[in-house]
C-alpha cells in the first residue's frame, strides 16, 4: 500500500557513529517509500530561524513600489519579486507573493549558454527600508548550502553507495535558490478568483529541498502513489525535505520525487508564509545516472511489488533523457513556463515555443475526448443483439 503519513528523521543520529546505522536505514526507507519526510534537529541556530522569518514577513509589508524595484521581469535570471497571481504551475494561477533568491553569482559573459542567465547577482530590497534583510538571508543560503550537502552525502551513503557518489554532478561554486513565499487567505484574493491553489501539484526540480513553514497554517500536501493529498501540517523546529526530480532522473527513479502542492488559507485565517531552500545542480549537467547497487534496486522492486498501484500523478517529468542536451537547457524552459512575464521580455523564441507545444497538447487531448465520447455514445446506442442503430440515429 502507499504512504498515509509523513515521515519524521532525527538529523542528530546521523551525527552519532552509535546511531548512525540506524538514521541510513530510516532514510532509505523514506526515500524508497515517500520521497517526502521531516527533519528535526537540523543544528540551526533558534535565534537565525527567528530572524529569517521575521525578515521574511517583513519584506511584504514593504511599500509595493520598493518591491517592484526588485521585479523578477527586471533581469533574465528568474531572481527577484513575483507580485500576486504572477506565476503559474499546472497550467494554474498561483496565488502567492514570493521573491525568489540565490547564492551570488556574476553576470554572465556573451560566450556562456543562454542558460547561464540563471547565474546572476540577486535583486536585494532597498537596505534603508530593510537593513537586516540581506545579511541575514546570505547567512541563511551558506548554512543550508552546507546542510544539503551533507543531507545528500547522507543519501548516497543510504544507497549503499559512497558519501562523495553525486559531488561531481555539483559546480565548485554551486548555485542554490531560496524563495520566500506569501499565501494569502481567501478572503484577501479577487472576487472571481477564490481557487484554493497557493502552488499547483508539481515536483521540485533539482536533487533536494527544504522547506522551513514560517507560519501556524497547514496547506502542503504530499501525494502518495494511490492519488490521495497527505496533510504535511507545520511542526516547530522542523524542515520539510522533498526529494527532486534531479534526484530522481540520478537514481534510476530509486529516488522517487514527490508531487505536492499548497492549498490556500481558509478566508478569516491571514496569510500562510513559507521559506523553501532548493538545492542545485551543474546546469552543465548531462543526463548520467549513477550506479545504483542491485540490492538497492531489489528493494524498490519489492515496495513497488507489495504496492500494486502505479503512480497515479500527471505531473510531467522534467529530465527527459534524449529531449535536452544540459540541465541548464530543461530548467530555462521550466522557468519561461512558470514566468510567461519573463518569456516575454527575454525569452520571446522560447515562450513561443512552449505556447505551440501547449497547444497541440490541447488539440490531442480534445482529439482523445471526442473519440471516448464518440466511441460511448456508439456503444450505448447498440441494440441487444449488438447491433448498430442506422447510421442518421448515431449523433458524434
Amino acid at each position: 500500500m502507499s504512504f498515509n503519513r509523513i515521515p519524521m528523521l532525527d538529523l542528530s543520529l546521523a551525527r552519532n557513529a552509535d546511531t548512525k546505522r540506524s538514521f541510513l536505514e530510516s532514510l532509505r526507507s523514506a526515500l524508497l517509500e515517500v520521497g517526502f519526510l521531516y527533519v528535526k534537529n537540523t543544528g540551526f541556530d533558534d535565534e537565525l530561524i527567528a530572524q529569517v522569518i521575521a525578515q521574511g514577513k517583513a519584506f511584504f509589508d514593504l511599500p509595493e513600489e520598493k518591491k517592484l524595484e526588485v521585479q523578477m521581469k527586471n533581469a533574465p535570471s528568474f531572481l527577484g519579486y513575483n507580485k500576486l497571481g504572477n506565476e503559474i504551475t499546472a497550467r494554474n494561477t498561483d496565488w502567492r507573493e514570493q521573491i525568489d533568491l540565490s547564492t551570488p553569482h556574476p553576470l554572465p559573459t556573451e560566450s556562456d549558454p543562454l542558460y547561464y542567465n540563471l547565474l546572476s547577482p540577486n535583486q536585494w530590497p532597498d537596505p534603508d527600508y530593510l537593513p537586516l534583510f540581506r545579511p541575514i538571508y546570505e547567512s541563511y543560503i551558506r548554512q543550508m548550502s552546507t546542510l544539503s550537502t551533507t543531507f545528500t552525502s547522507l543519501i548516497a551513503e543510504a544507497l549503499h553507495l559512497p558519501s562523495t557518489a553525486f559531488s561531481r554532478f555539483f559546480d565548485p561554486d554551486q548555485q542554490h535558490k531560496l524563495k520566500i513565499v506569501k499565501y494569502p487567505d481567501l478572503s484577501s484574493l479577487p472576487a472571481d478568483q477564490q481557487s484554493q491553489q497557493g502552488v499547483g501539484p508539481h515536483k521540485d526540480s533539482m536533487l533536494t529541498s527544504y522547506l522551513l513553514q514560517a507560519s501556524h497554517h497547514r496547506g502542503l500536501q504530499a501525494q502518495n502513489l494511490s492519488g490521495d493529498w497527505i496533510d504535511c501540517p507545520p511542526i516547530p523546529g522542523t524542515l520539510v525535505v522533498a526529494i527532486g526530480q534531479g534526484l530522481e532522473a540520478l537514481t534510476h527513479g530509486v529516488c522517487a520525487s514527490t508531487t505536492h502542492r499548497v492549498l490556500s488559507p481558509p478566508a478569516g485565517e491571514g496569510p500562510r508564509f513559507s521559506i523553501p531552500f532548493f538545492q542545485g545542480v551543474s546546469y552543465d549537467a548531462t543526463f548520467e545516472a549513477v550506479d545504483i547497487p542491485q540490492e538497492v534496486m531489489a528493494i524498490r522492486e519489492e515496495i513497488l511489488r507489495k504496492r500494486g498501484v502505479d503512480r497515479m500523478d500527471d505531473v510531467e517529468f522534467t529530465f527527459t533523457k534524449g529531449k535536452w542536451g544540459h540541465l541548464g537547457e530543461a530548467t530555462l524552459t521550466n522557468r519561461v513556463k512558470s514566468h510567461p512575464d519573463v518569456g516575454e521580455r527575454w525569452y520571446p523564441e522560447i515562450l513561443a515555443r512552449i505556447r505551440e507545444e501547449q497547444r497541440k497538447d490541447r488539440e490531442a487531448k480534445e482529439g482523445r475526448r471526442d473519440f471516448v465520447k464518440e466511441t460511448v455514445h456508439i456503444e450505448k446506442g447498440m441494440d441487444d443483439e449488438g447491433s448498430l442503430p442506422t447510421t442518421k440515429e448515431i449523433t458524434v
